[in-house]
């Protein structure tokens, strides 16, 4: 039997679907029309052209299917035209569904994102899979549109639809082509374009560990039930600090303020709706970092059987990956990595 993947261009998603090639699925992408196909190279998997607006190509690509991997994400902190984020998101998401449950998919792994339960508690717990948040408490339209999905998988899977859902922290790793806002910073350390840092932290993960995490949900995960899948807690500082050691090259020491970083932000989406360009410092990205992203994933070592691996080698594999593929201006700083690669 075959089994879908969305989103499989991304960084997550690509993963999943190598892991499910690798452990011999026979595996169906589907893929957008405009979507750059160059992460695909080498992949043996079925490809059907499709949108998650359009339900006749979902009923295409769901023919014959047993599972289904919807990793597929509008993963932006700034666009001119949220409502693109929320009809990605959260609409595609009920069509997918939708359509799943109309083929009889005998399972559906939902990737949702720790954001909608790493939310600021009271006491010294840390927020779990029990940890109920709200709308309101979703900073930006990327994290309220991935809440507003989540609340359609647990519809789904209340309605008889099989679905498990998991919950990633921050995947850090090679592979990340876009790159994604945590592979940003990455990148922007190593281009020597961070001279501070604001104090801020996340739950990385090694971006392996996560995928293989959704095929362990797929096997052994409970109908409506979420799985929060990370690694270790680390302060932004912790990061950087991480990078130097591996890269040789020195953090930052100077801690920006979050009122000064702000402002930045503010400034620097004005130039950018006048330009058209992105801006480097997305308001909402500065927002959500006035709160430490820390969770803990017990629950998915319990029933899921998953044990994350270290976070600092795949930092290294993230650096060696992007030195690799051309996104450091210069290799001044990274002699470490180079001299691992030569070895």
């Amino acid at each position: 039997m075959t089994t879908l993947v969305t989103g499989a261009t991304g960084f997550l998603g690509n993963h999943v679907a190598r892991q499910l090639v690798a452990a011999g699925h026979s595996v169906r992408l589907l893929v957008r029309g405009s979507s750059n196909l160059a992460s695909l190279d080498g992949l043996n998997a079925e490809r059907v052209t499709g949108d998650l607006q359009d339900m006749s190509s979902l009923d295409r690509a769901m023919k014959g299917v047993r599972r289904v991997f919807h990793v597929a994400a509008d993963y932006r902190l700034w666009t001119q035209n949220p409502d693109e984020i929320y009809e990605s998101n959260v609409a595609g998401t009920r069509r997918l569904l939708e359509v799943a449950g109309q083929c009889g998919v005998e399972r559906v792994v939902y990737t949702s994102t720790v954001a909608t339960m790493a939310v600021p508690s009271h006491g010294s717990a840390l927020p779990n899979e029990k940890t109920h948040a709200t709308l309101g408490q979703m900073i930006g339209h990327y994290k309220r549109s991935k809440f507003l999905a989540e609340l359609e998988a647990i519809k789904a899977a209340g309605a008889g639809i099989p679905v498990v859902i998991v919950n990633p922290t921050t995947p850090v790793g090679p592979g990340d082509w876009k790159p994604t806002p945590t592979g940003r910073i990455i990148v922007d350390f190593l281009n020597g374009k961070m001279p501070a840092y604001v104090d801020t932290g996340l739950n990385l993960v090694p971006v392996e560990d996560c995928a293989a995490g959704h095929l362990l949900a797929a096997e052994k995960g409970h109908i409506g039930e979420r799985y929060i899948l990370g690694a270790r807690n680390m302060t932004l500082k912790e990061i950087l600090g991480a990078l130097a050691s591996i890269t040789g090259r020195s953090a930052p020491r100077v801690r920006l303020p979050h009122a000064v970083a702000l402002a930045a932000g503010y400034a620097d989406e004005f130039f950018s709706r006048l330009t058209g360009r992105e801006p480097q410092i997305p308001v909402e990205g500065v927002k959500m970092s006035r709160h430490r992203m820390f969770v803990e994933s017990d629950k998915a070592h319990r029933e899921l059987g998953y044990q994350p691996g270290a976070v600092d080698p795949a930092l290294e594999r993230a650096v060696r990956w992007y030195v690799d593929h051309g996104y450091i201006r210069s290799r001044t700083g990274t002699k470490r990595v180079t001299h691992a690669q030569a070895a």
